[in-house]
């Protein structure tokens, strides 16, 4: 379970990475200023911490499933994010609160800057507390901006990075559910017979409407090209 939250904490990084892509410098730059005073004044709280608490926290089953609830609402944000983002590539016009989903980067990525923390202070042992926590503020406050900068540097497109912040924001929202199952089984599977006229009555459905939306996209396509050729000739 350790494993799979490490690898849910880093494509955390990495789609606030690609988000960050999409904005100005001096825009990730105030970001990662904010999680780097966060950094510095969280460190009298990560002291308290010990393995103990963070491993049995990961064993707490109704405290990952909070925890899934959070990251299932973020990546919903994304999801809008890029929706948005794409109609306005396209010309159209999104409502007014749709510039919140712009402005918004990445909330999960404060715990992942408070597990390094902690993880930093259990590494540096007989280092002063306050060294570590400026070295993991300076390292968020440099390591922010150049990693935003060097995703776009990797990849130039916009419409590409946007692709990938949409995909990984995906693998996070299934990271974040499978978080929740921490090695049992949540709703046991129950033995019934299979429907077989539940199931010939979908595959006819679904057979019959790709039928009819094939005709209709065979049909459709030589009207539309016949309506332009007549409003041209209406025109000239």
């Amino acid at each position: 379970m350790e494993q799979i939250i490490l690898i849910l904490m880093l494509f955390i990084a990495i789609n606030c990475a690609f988000k960050l892509s999409l904005w100005k410098w001096w825009q990730a730059g105030i970001y990662s200023l904010i999680v780097a005073i966060f950094a510095f004044m969280a460190y009298p709280y990560a002291i308290l911490q010990s393995k103990t608490q963070i491993a049995d926290y990961l064993q707490n089953t109704e405290a990952l499933q909070n925890m899934a609830a959070i990251i299932t609402l973020e990546s919903a944000l994304c999801f809008g994010f890029c929706v948005t983002y794409l109609r306005g590539m396209f010309g159209k016009k999104n409502p007014w609160w749709t510039k919140l989903l712009w402005w918004y980067p990445s909330l999960l990525l404060f715990p992942v800057v408070f597990y390094c923390l902690t993880e930093c202070i259990f590494t540096f042992v007989g280092t002063s507390f306050t060294t570590v926590a400026c070295f993991v503020a300076g390292t968020a406050f440099a390591g922010i901006p150049v990693l935003a900068q060097l995703t776009k540097y990797l990849v130039p497109e916009k419409d590409l990075r946007l692709e990938i912040h949409f995909l990984v924001s995906l693998f996070v929202c299934i990271l974040g559910l499978l978080t929740t199952v921490n090695g049992k089984t949540v709703y046991a599977a129950v033995d019934e017979p299979v429907h077989w006229d539940a199931v010939t009555l979908a595959l006819s459905l679904f057979i019959g409407l790709f039928i009819v939306g094939y005709v209709w996209n065979q049909i459709k396509y030589p009207l539309i090209q016949r309506w332009n050729k007549r409003k041209n000739k209406n025109i000239n």
